[in-house]
C-alpha cells in the first residue's frame, strides 16, 4: 500500500465534504416535500415523539426533534472542534500570514449581515435573529464549489478556512448570546469533567476510550447547565491530544521489492502508531457526521409548511444578510487585509473568485438552521427558515457563477 501525502489526504477531505453536501440538500428537500405533502402531519408528528433515556437515577425526557438537535448535533460540534484545533495548532490557520485573508474574510462575512439584519429588525424578539445569517455551510459551500470545473487548490482552502473560522464566530455567538440562565452546580461539574479530561491529556493518555467517556457526562452536565448542549463537544475537542506518540520516521531505501513491500507495511503500522488521537477521532468521525448526523438534522429541521406562511422581516432580514451581506463583508474584509498586507491571495485567484466564494459563504443551512432554532419559536421560526433556505439555494447559484466566470477570465 503507498503511503498517501498530505494534499491527498487533504484532497480526500474535500472530496468528502462536497459529497456530503449534496446528501444534505436531497435530505432538505425531502423534508421540505413532506413537510408540504398528504403525509405533513406524520412528518410533523415524527418530530415530537416522546423518547425518554434513564440511567441510574437520572432520566431524560425530550421530544425526538431536540435529541436530534441537542445529542447528535453535539457529534457535529465536536468534529467543529478537532478541526478548529488542528486548523490553528498545525494547520492552514497556524501561520498568521497565511490564514490573515480567510481570518479577514470571515469576520466581514459575519458583521456585515448581522448588521444588516439588524437595521432591518431592531427590536425585540425578531433582533433575536441577528446571528442566523452569519453562519456559512461548509459541506454545502464547498459541495457547489466541487461543481466548478478547474477551482486551484488554494481557493478551496480558502473557502474552507473561512468557513472553519465562521463555525468559531457561531460557537461564540451561541455561548455568549444564545444560552438561558446558568445553573452553578452543573456548570461546575462540567467544569470538573472536563478538567479531568485535560488531566489526561497532560499525564500522556492516548487512547480515546476515556475522553470519550467523560463526553457523556460532560454533555449531561453541560445540558442541565443551562449552557447548549452541543457546546459539549467543542470543549472536549480542546482536550484531545494533537501531540504524536513519536516522529514519524519515513521511509528508508530498498533494493529488492520484496525488501520494499516489507518496508511499506511496517511503515503502514507506524503511521497508524504515529497518528494523534485527535487526527484519528476527526477521520473516524468525519463520514458518521457527513453523511448520518448532518442529513438527520436536515430531515428534521427543513420542513416548513407553506401553507398560511407569511414572510416577514425576519425572512427579509436573513435572506438580505446571506445575500448581500456575506459576500460584501467577505470582499470588504479581504481586500482591506489586502491592502494592510496581512494575507496574500491564493495562487491563481482574483478578486472576482473571492466575491464568488462570499456568495458561496451565504450558504448558511446547517449552522443558520441551528441557530434560528434558538432564536425562535412557531411562526417566527418558519419565517426563519424559509429566509435560510431561500437565500441559500440563490447564494449557491450565483456563487457558483461567479466563480466560474472569475477563473475562465484568468484562464483565458
Amino acid at each position: 500500500m503507498r503511503r498517501r501525502s498530505y494534499p491527498k489526504l487533504l484532497e480526500q477531505f474535500l472530496e468528502s465534504e462536497a459529497k456530503g453536501g449534496f446528501i444534505l440538500f436531497f435530505a432538505a428537500l425531502l423534508a421540505f416535500f413532506l413537510a408540504n405533502s398528504p403525509l405533513a402531519e406524520a412528518y410533523f408528528g415524527l418530530r415530537e415523539v416522546p423518547v425518554g433515556l434513564r440511567v441510574g437515577g437520572v432520566a431524560l425526557e425530550k421530544p425526538l426533534l431536540l435529541w436530534v438537535n441537542d445529542l447528535l448535533m453535539a457529534l457535529f460540534f465536536l468534529l467543529v472542534g478537532l478541526e478548529l484545533k488542528r486548523e490553528v495548532l498545525s494547520g492552514e490557520l497556524k501561520e498568521p500570514r497565511r490564514a490573515g485573508l480567510a481570518v479577514a474574510a470571515a469576520l466581514g462575512g459575519m458583521a456585515f449581515p448581522a448588521l444588516i439584519y439588524l437595521m432591518l429588525n431592531p427590536s425585540p424578539p425578531e433582533s433575536r435573529g441577528w446571528g442566523v445569517p452569519m453562519a456559512t455551510d461548509i459541506a454545502f459551500a464547498l459541495g457547489v464549489l466541487a461543481l466548478v470545473p478547474g477551482v486551484p487548490l488554494g481557493l478551496r482552502l480558502f473557502l474552507t478556512a473561512l468557513a472553519i473560522v465562521d463555525d468559531l464566530g457561531a460557537v461564540l455567538v451561541i455561548a455568549l448570546f444564545y444560552t438561558g440562565g446558568l445553573e452553578g452546580l452543573p456548570l461546575a461539574l462540567a467544569a470538573l469533567t472536563l478538567g479531568a479530561a485535560f488531566l489526561l491529556n497532560r499525564l500522556g493518555v492516548r487512547r480515546l476510550a476515556p475522553y470519550l467517556l467523560l463526553g457523556l457526562p460532560l454533555w449531561y452536565f453541560v445540558l442541565k447547565s443551562g449552557l447548549h448542549a452541543t457546546l459539549a463537544g467543542v470543549l472536549l475537542a480542546l482536550a484531545i491530544p494533537l501531540r504524536r506518540a513519536r516522529p514519524f520516521r519515513g521511509a528508508t531505501e530498498a533494493e529488492e521489492p520484496e525488501a520494499l513491500e516489507g518496508e511499506l507495511e511496517a511503515l503502514e503500522e507506524e503511521v497508524e502508531e504515529a497518528q494523534s488521537p485527535l487526527h484519528r477521532l476527526e477521520h473516524a468521525l468525519h463520514p458518521w457526521v457527513a453523511y448520518g448526523v448532518l442529513p438527520v438534522f436536515a430531515f428534521f429541521n427543513a420542513g416548513v409548511a407553506l401553507g398560511g406562511l407569511e414572510v416577514g422581516a425576519v425572512s427579509l432580514g436573513i435572506a438580505l444578510g446571506l445575500l448581500l451581506g456575506k459576500p460584501l463583508g467577505v470582499l470588504a474584509f479581504s481586500w482591506l487585509a489586502l491592502r494592510l498586507g496581512l494575507g496574500v491571495l491564493p495562487e491563481g485567484v482574483g478578486l472576482g473568485a473571492i466575491l464568488g466564494v462570499g456568495f458561496l459563504a451565504g450558504i448558511g443551512f446547517t449552522m443558520a438552521l441551528f441557530i434560528a432554532g434558538l432564536a425562535f419559536s412557531g411562526a417566527m421560526l418558519d419565517q426563519a427558515k424559509v429566509g435560510v433556505l431561500g437565500a441559500s439555494l440563490v447564494a449557491g447559484a450565483l456563487g457558483f457563477l461567479l466563480v466560474r466566470t472569475a477563473l475562465d477570465r484568468r484562464g483565458a
